[in-house]
């Protein structure tokens, strides 16, 4: 694992913690139903949840369970790139590939997260 991979899976999980507060509209759309509650207080829980991952990656003495909660994290929101898929399975063809190419996409980011806890000084 290259020295700068704990770092770019933090600045991943901050950009898309950022993105929650950006533009949350967004992110409400992929809010499951079932959930309860309002979508926007999932959407910035989402955020508040990745920016702290991002910290926790971030920091040598914390980034083994940060990095472990992240993986965690990425498994747990699949049910949200599910529901993009079917939401947008009528949207026009770019939209629809990108909503598809998220389900498969979560795999390498859980992989990149235990790779993290595993070694996380990066070191090869």
């Amino acid at each position: 694992m290259p020295p700068r991979s704990p770092l770019l899976l933090a600045g991943l999980l901050a950009s898309a913690g950022i993105a929650h507060f950006a533009a949350p509209k967004v992110f409400d759309g992929l809010v499951p139903r079932t959930l309860p509650g309002s979508p926007r207080t999932w959407t910035y829980a989402s955020g508040v949840a990745e920016l702290a991952l991002a910290a926790g990656v971030a920091v040598p003495a914390t980034r083994p369970l940060a990095a472990k909660a992240a993986a965690a994290f990425f498994v747990g929101v699949f049910p949200a790139n599910v529901k993009m898929a079917v939401d947008w399975r009528h949207r026009p063809a770019p939209q629809r590939t990108a909503a598809l190419a998220r389900l498969p996409l979560q795999v390498p980011l859980v992989l990149w997260a235990r790779g993290v806890a595993r070694n996380p000084k990066g070191q090869s």
